[in-house]
C-alpha cells in the first residue's frame, strides 16, 4: 500500500496535467473531426479538405527549430498557457462566424495556421514539462498512459462528435471544445508547478546559436537522426492516407458519416488495446526492433484492406490491424528520446526533430488530396465496366481513393524494409541493450 502511495505522490503532478490536457485534446479532436465532415460536404473535394491540415502543419514545420530554442528559454508553464489561450481565442472567432452564418473554408485555413503556430511553441514546452515533473523510472509506464489517453479520445471523438453534431449542430461541438480548454487552463495555472532552470545560460548565446545546437546534436546522434528520417518517410505515407480517408469513407458505396465514425472508433479501440499493452509489457530487449516491426506490421495490412474491402467490417478489421502496434512503436521511441537526449537540450532537439520528422506531413496531405481529385478518381471514372481496376476497387466516387490506398501500401512496406537496413539505427539497439543512459552526443561521423 505504501508503494502505491509513493507512486501516486511522485506521479501526481503528471497525472493532473495528463488528465486535463487529455480532456482538452478530446474537445479539440471533436472540433477537428466535425470540421472535416463539414468542409468535405461543403466542397466535395479531398484537396480542399486536406488543405486544412496543410495549414496546421506548415507553420509547425517551418518554425519548429526556432520554437524549441525559445521554449528552452521561456517559462514552460506560461508558454503552454499563452499558446492554449490564443488557440482558444481563434476557436471563439470561428464560433462567432458560424453563428453569423459567415464561416467559410478559407476562414478555417487561417484559423488552422494560427493554431499550428501555437502548437509549434507549445509542443516542445509540454514535452520538457513532462520530463521535469516525472521521475525517469516512470517513462515507459507514462508513455503507455499518454497513448492510452490518445486511444480513448480516438474512440470517443467520432462517437461524440457525430452525436453532438447531429443533435445540437456544429456550434455545440465548438462550445464543448471551449469548456474542455477552460478545465485544462485552470488546472495548469493554479494546480501544477513545473520546475524551471535559472536561464542564465541563454543570456550568452543568440537565438540562431541555440536553434543550431539542436541540429549539431542530431549530426552526432546518427541513430536518432536515422529514426527521425524513417518516421518522416512513414509520415508522408500516413498523411496521404489521412487525406484520402474521408474521401473514400464519405463517398464510396457502403460508406457514409456513420461508417467513417465506426471505422475511426475501431481504430481508437485498437490504439487503446495497444496502449494497454505498452503500459503493462516489460522492457523489450530491443526498442529499435519493436519500432521497426510495429511499423512494418501496420503498413502490411490496413491500406490493402481499405483498398480491396467493400464492406465496413473489412475496413474496421483493417483499421484495427493497422493501429494496434502503433502505441508500442511510439512508447519505445519516446523512451529512447527521453533517455538519450540531455534534459537541457530537449526543447531544442525536440523542435528540430519536429521539423525533420513532420515536414512530410503537409506535403503528404497535399499530395493525397491532389492524387485523389486529379489522378485516381478521374482514372477510375474513365474505366470501362468490368475492367480489371473496376473489379479490384469498385466503381463510382471513392474508388479512386481506394486505388490510392493500394499504391501507398506498397510504398509503406518499402519504406520499412529500406530503413531497417540503416546500421546507425541498429547501433541504438546495442546501446539500449547495455542499459546505459546517454547524456550527450557522440562523434561518430
Amino acid at each position: 500500500m505504501n508503494q502505491y502511495k509513493t507512486t501516486y505522490r511522485e506521479m501526481k503532478p503528471f497525472l493532473m496535467l495528463w488528465s486535463t490536457q487529455s480532456f482538452s485534446a478530446l474537445g479539440s479532436a471533436m472540433t477537428s473531426y466535425a470540421l472535416v465532415i463539414w468542409s468535405y460536404t461543403q466542397e466535395r473535394s479531398a484537396l480542399m479538405t486536406a488543405l486544412l491540415m496543410v495549414c496546421s502543419y506548415a507553420p509547425y514545420v517551418i518554425f519548429s527549430i526556432f520554437a524549441g530554442a525559445l521554449s528552452d528559454r521561456w517559462n514552460k508553464k506560461v508558454t503552454m498557457l499563452v499558446c492554449d489561450t490564443v488557440a482558444a481565442a481563434s476557436t471563439v472567432v470561428m464560433l462567432i462566424l458560424m453563428k453569423e452564418q459567415m464561416l467559410k473554408v478559407e476562414h478555417l485555413y487561417l484559423i488552422n495556421i494560427i493554431n499550428g503556430l501555437m502548437n509549434t511553441v507549445q509542443q516542445p514546452a509540454s514535452e520538457v514539462a513532462v520530463t521535469r515533473i516525472l521521475p525517469e523510472k516512470y517513462y515507459q509506464k507514462v508513455g503507455g498512459m499518454r497513448y492510452l489517453a490518445s486511444a480513448t479520445n480516438s474512440i470517443l471523438t467520432p462517437i461524440l462528435a457525430t452525436a453532438v453534431l447531429g443533435i445540437a449542430g456544429m456550434s455545440a461541438v465548438i462550445v464543448f471544445d471551449l469548456l474542455t480548454f477552460a478545465a485544462a487552463f485552470v488546472t495548469l495555472a493554479w494546480k501544477i508547478r513545473i520546475p524551471e532552470t535559472s536561464g542564465r545560460e541563454w543570456k550568452r548565446e543568440s537565438l540562431l546559436t541555440s536553434a543550431g545546437q539542436g541540429i549539431v546534436y542530431l549530426r552526432t546522434e546518427r541513430g536518432i537522426f536515422g529514426l527521425i528520417l524513417f518516421l518522416a518517410a512513414i509520415n508522408l505515407v500516413a498523411s496521404i492516407y489521412d487525406a484520402a480517408f474521408p474521401a473514400m469513407m464519405l463517398s464510396r458505396k457502403g460508406g457514409n458519416e456513420t461508417v467513417m465514425g465506426m471505422v475511426n472508433a475501431v481504430i481508437g479501440i485498437a490504439t487503446l488495446v495497444g496502449s494497454i499493452l505498452a503500459s503493462v509489457l516489460p522492457k523489450p530487449k530491443s526498442r529499435v526492433r519493436v519500432i521497426c516491426n510495429s511499423l512494418l506490421f501496420a503498413m502490411s495490412f490496413e491500406n490493402f484492406m481499405l483498398a480491396l474491402g467493400r464492406t465496413p467490417l473489412i475496413w474496421c478489421i483493417g483499421g484495427f490491424l493497422g493501429w494496434i502496434a502503433i502505441p508500442l512503436m511510439n512508447t519505445n521511441l519516446d523512451v529512447i528520446l527521453r533517455t538519450r537526449i540531455p534534459l537541457e537540450m530537449q526543447g531544442r532537439v525536440y523542435s528540430v526533430r519536429n521539423s525533420f520528422q513532420f515536414f512530410t506531413i503537409p506535403i503528404g496531405y497535399f499530395l493525397g488530396g491532389f492524387l485523389v481529385d486529379r489522378v485516381f478518381e478521374p482514372m477510375m471514372a474513365a474505366q470501362k465496366e468490368g475492367s480489371f481496376l473496376i473489379r479490384l476497387f469498385g466503381d463510382g466516387k471513392g474508388s479512386g481513393a481506394a486505388a490510392l490506398f493500394f499504391v501507398i501500401a506498397f510504398v509503406g512496406i518499402g519504406v520499412c524494409l529500406w530503413f531497417r537496413r540503416d546500421p546507425h539505427i541498429w547501433e541504438l539497439e546495442k546501446e539500449s541493450i547495455s542499459g546505459e543512459r546517454i547524456t550527450g552526443g557522440r562523434d561518430d561521423d
